[in-house]
């Protein structure tokens, strides 16, 4: 009797036993361990102590974790990203995650980035590519020439949008989904439209940059277009005081600040001088954004052929079909600077 007691004491301990080992081995793998949600940010050539340290404030416990990570070979397959996690996630659930490689895209934007240095700078913020990496990429004179730009027109090549990419996209990764997307946009309809203007579209977005360095509105934008493009079709300068201001700040430093164009800025010798040289100027003096590009190959047609900045309806123009009109605008808002106390 003792002995059957005894048999069936050691079979409910090695239950126990067996219970509690099935209970802690499918705790580790299965239990929720994740305390918080949020985003990890794995970079590239990150090693699994690397790993470990990013995780370590999601989770609860970082021991079963680092068991199941082992156990389903993770230090050897590590990838990396941008990887979404959420509160309640198991050790099974995260290893499973990050083994994947299955990433949550980045939404990248850009707008306004007049220099390739400034774009870098934007662009190394929202991804895992350095500025220098990608100042480097921009610049390769071999990929400009090849995809037929020149060293002034390049910064057209990327057009102000928001766009996904993946975090650890590489420099040349960017430059090249950015020809691309280059490429989609210029599609036959804007083609067609850039045709009937006589304008390439280095040209095409060359104006836009003067468009949108002329005016902030845009609504008025398409009516600026227009008067630039009758002065290009009747030989006329360009006469754009944004060019002016472009030129000078080469040669005194982008932070310049220039809010009014002297008589004596007019002489600066300079291919981006609007009012010595006829034509456009070698490149864009901006980045132009889609609404400006939109605005050359969907100008207005008028009879304008002058503007300045209106005084009674601030951030537009005046526009003028005649000079003895235009004059007297541009004495309007000369007065009107003059009491701003605007001399530079």
């Amino acid at each position: 009797m003792n002995l059957k007691k005894g048999i069936l004491l050691i079979i409910s301990l090695l239950f126990i036993i067996g219970g509690f080992l099935t209970y802690n081995y499918h705790s580790k793998i299965y239990k929720a361990n994740t305390i918080k949600e949020g985003d990890l940010f794995i970079p590239t050539s990150s090693e699994f102590s690397d790993v470990e340290n990013l995780v370590r404030p999601f989770l609860k416990r970082v021991k079963p974790f680092i068991w199941v990570a082992h156990k389903k070979n993770y230090p050897n397959t590590i990838k990396p990203g941008k990887y979404k996690i959420t509160k309640g996630m198991s050790n099974n659930d995260l290893v499973n995650l990050l083994r994947s490689g299955k990433q949550t895209p980045v939404k990248l934007s850009f707008n306004n980035q007049d220099t390739f240095e400034k774009l870098a700078g934007r662009i190394s913020q929202q991804i895992e590519a350095d500025s220098i990496s990608l100042l480097n990429s921009f610049n390769d004179a071999s990929f400009i020439e090849e995809n037929g730009f020149s060293k002034n027109t390049a910064l057209g090549m990327y057009i102000p949008n928001t766009y996904e990419f993946y975090w650890n996209t590489s420099a040349d990764s960017f430059r090249k989904k950015m020809l691309n997307e280059y490429d989609s946009f210029w599609n036959n309809t804007r083609l067609k439209k850039a045709k009937t203007l006589n304008l390439s579209k280095n040209e095409v977005i060359t104006l836009a940059s003067i468009v949108q360095k002329e005016t902030a509105s845009v609504g008025e934008r398409p009516v600026v277009a227009g008067l630039y493009l009758n002065r290009l079709r009747d030989k006329w300068p360009l006469q754009a005081d944004p060019t002016i201001i472009f030129a000078l700040k080469r040669n005194l430093g982008e932070d310049t600040i220039i809010k009014r164009v002297l008589k004596k800025d007019l002489d600066i010798n300079s291919p981006y001088n609007t009012y010595k040289n006829r034509g456009l100027p070698p490149g864009p003096i901006a980045m132009p954004d889609i609404s400006s590009i939109d605005a050359v190959l969907n100008a207005t047609k008028h009879n304008y052929y002058y503007m300045c900045a209106s005084v009674t309806n601030i951030g537009t123009h005046e526009f003028a079909k005649t000079l003895s009109q235009h004059n007297k605008n541009a004495f309007k808002y000369q007065v009107w600077l003059n009491k701003q106390g605007v001399n530079r």
